[in-house]
């Protein structure tokens, strides 16, 4: 029988990668044992394994593949000279001591804080003597250096028995078919490295947020290892948060945010707390399921709610004058991650540079939505749940989620958002109708979005409009292609509700509409100057409460966010919840007397944080805190009253460093 046309070094890489992912799957057994898995969790422990083998196959493939690389190069192949064969030997002996140091770590960390090893072990560097002190006088120092050593002197034999057994296997094949399979050897290691090459579609690598959709955290951190755990929170560690000032402005934030006395405890930064809404037994018992819609890039002054002449979105309008509608809602921030992730948590998302939804270090948040009890709970969107690494916070946080995601339609694709969005709401449509039980549901659009895709089937009843260059940028548009693509959203929205109403749970279903967030630009007269000079528009969204069978038609200029949508949902429906970040009930403020709320919001850009009111807007950069910005919403100037200043200055500084602390310290209740 002829061999196999496969390299020495191919055969060596092969059954040393083999050894170490045989070693890290033998520590991930020991980890399960070690720290016990919850009682009923046995079962679901087999798709834990599986996904962990293959964050493990990653890190061992990287290696892999940089020996193979230096074989390529023929004075550095690790069986044709000394020179190869110490590199290629250093780089296994350099992975073993990352493997043993890393795994160590991270046990001592897990006992510790019950969390897997991660970036946050870093700030332990601005008191290294300290932390040095304390590991002396903690752990069992020189057993530990000696058995790291051992260890790395058992690998470093290991890896030296492989090569010579590899050595001692004889050439075989042609140089073409080694060739060949020295290509093919290659793109099996690039595979297992991005490791998602057909998974959800194909567009993302394998990603830590991957191990929260298995059900449970002691799930998610048995599968992660140690390396996967550490390299994914490295860029989120740069963010300090003022303890001092949170608890030097306790009273503020607790005063803010509505916290009964009996509650409050600036000790231990008790954000909590228990909202028994008011029966409202007009509205409450007629509502049985709830849709919360988050249009994408919803802008308000592009839409027609503020009369913008270009008349984007009648329908919407025409929606708005049967509904409860809020004319001064805002996103806290900027990107359709952040949107999202505000409105399932009531966190601002104001993580420099990257969302939140990318850190695992957030992953575990307390939502609204868990007091839902007795709802199902669906989230819709086009495209992959993976994107931003959502996927994570949905599935780790709410529980018995179905996610309908592309791949789970009978709608074809038509861009990289997935399925269009009149499709998306057609789909969801059906899937409702046929449910016997309460639901929430939550469907996320995509197509007011480049590249603006417009379906061919959609254009016999939707039709394209053409309107002058000078018209669309006096009206806030850059092309024609975003005019319509704001026009097909609306037009979606119609398609949806006017298929909503031939069935039978729209009589008793809350519709609630809310962008992710605006876009940047000039709004002219239609809105207060300091909208467009401050960058607002960027977050300025509608935010709609329908139902026209059981809301009275009203419309407010309260100032509100993205923070409000669950809970003053859950009090529509009279649930009561337990909140613990932003949010606040939108209804509950507006029949407060002479109400001037405040709304946080960051501009991640332009690194500025602000808060605006009913008459004001005050803001800073973050990097020039001294000089702040003050101005009227009402005649467009600026105002000089140093004593609101200073009072809104503090409540910025206050919401802003809170948030910070909200963001990995708002963990689920009740885990199980």
């Amino acid at each position: 029988m002829k061999k196999i046309a496969i390299t020495k070094t191919i055969y060596w890489n092969t059954i040393t990668g083999f050894c170490f992912l045989a070693l890290m799957t033998l520590l991930r057994i020991v980890f399960v044992f070690r720290f016990t898995a919850p009682v009923g969790n046995e079962g679901s422990l087999k798709s834990a394994y599986l996904l962990g083998f293959r964050y493990d196959l990653r890190y061992v493939a990287i290696t892999m593949l940089l020996i193979l690389l230096l074989s390529f190069i023929k004075p550095l192949n690790p069986f044709n000279t000394q020179r190869g064969k110490k590199m290629a030997i250093s780089i296994w002996v350099i992975f073993s001591l990352f493997l043993i140091l890393f795994y160590a770590t991270d046990f001592i960390h897990y006992a510790y804080v019950h969390q897997r090893l991660n970036a946050s072990i870093l700030s332990y560097l601005d008191n290294a003597a300290i932390s040095l002190q304390m590991m002396w006088q903690s752990y069992p120092i020189l057993l530990i250096i000696a058995i790291i050593a051992l260890s790395l002197w058992l690998l470093y034999t290991l890896v030296q028995l492989t090569y010579k057994i590899a050595l001692k296997r004889e050439a075989s094949g042609n140089k073409l078919n080694r060739i060949l399979f020295n290509l093919l050897f290659f793109f099996i290691l690039v595979y297992s490295i991005i490791g998602n090459v057909v998974y959800s579609g194909g567009q993302y690598p394998l990603r830590w947020s991957d191990a929260y959709s298995l059900g449970s955290d002691f799930n998610a951190n048995m599968a992660l290892n140690p390396m996967q755990s550490f390299f994914s929170t490295l860029n989120f560690r740069t963010s300090k948060i003022n303890t001092g000032l949170i608890k030097n402005n306790y009273a503020v934030i607790s005063e803010y945010l509505d916290i009964p006395a009996e509650d409050q405890n600036a000790n231990k930064f008790n954000f909590s707390r228990v909202v028994i809404p008011k029966t409202k037994d007009t509205i409450a018992p007629k509502i049985k399921n709830v849709v919360l819609v988050i249009c994408e890039s919803f802008s308000a002054y592009k839409s027609s709610v503020t009369g913008n002449p270009l008349n984007a979105t009648p329908y919407f309008n025409q929606m708005r004058k049967q509904g409860v509608y809020f004319n001064r809602a805002f996103s806290p921030s900027y990107g359709t991650a952040r949107g999202v992730w505000a409105t399932i948590t009531g966190t601002p998302d104001i993580l420099e540079g990257r969302t939140s939804s990318r850190n695992p270090l957030s992953v575990d948040q307390h939502t609204i939505l868990a007091d839902f009890k007795n709802h199902e709970k669906f989230y819709f969107l086009g495209g992959s749940a993976s994107w931003a690494n959502i996927r994570g916070v949905l599935t780790n946080n709410i529980e018995n989620l179905y996610i309908y995601e592309q791949g789970k339609y009978q709608s074809s694709e038509i861009d990289v958002w997935g399925i269009s969005d009149k499709n998306l709401f057609m789909e969801a449509n059906k899937r409702l109708s046929t449910n016997t039980k309460p639901f929430f549901a939550i469907i996320q659009t995509a197509d007011n979005h480049r590249p603006y895709t417009i379906p061919d089937e959609d254009l016999k009843t939707f039709k394209i409009k053409m309107v002058s260059k000078d018209s669309l940028l006096k009206y806030g548009f850059e092309n024609n292609d975003e005019y319509n693509a704001f026009r097909y959203t609306d037009y979606c929205f119609e398609q949806f509700i006017e298929a909503a109403k031939k069935e039978k749970y729209f009589d008793n279903t809350l519709f609630v509409f809310i962008g992710d967030h605006g876009i940047k630009g000039d709004a002219g007269n239609m809105l207060p100057r300091t909208f467009t000079e401050q960058g607002l528009t960027n977050m300025h969204i509608p935010f709609l409460f329908y139902a026209p069978n059981i809301l009275t038609p009203k419309e407010y200029s309260l100032p509100v966010s993205q923070l409000d949508v669950l809970p003053s949902i859950a009090s529509l429906c009279n649930i009561p919840y337990t909140n613990t970040t932003m949010g606040k009930d939108v209804f509950n403020l507006v029949n407060k007397p002479n109400s001037n709320n405040s709304i946080f919001l960051y501009d991640d850009f332009n690194q500025q944080v602000g808060i605006l009111n009913n008459q004001y807007y005050f803001g800073y950069k973050i990097k020039n805190a001294s000089k702040g910005i003050f101005e009227s919403v009402l005649d467009n100037n600026k105002v000089s009253n140093d004593s609101i200043e200073k009072s809104m200055r503090i409540l910025t500084e206050t919401i802003y460093e809170t948030s910070k602390y909200m963001l990995i310290n708002n963990k689920k209740l009740n885990v199980k």
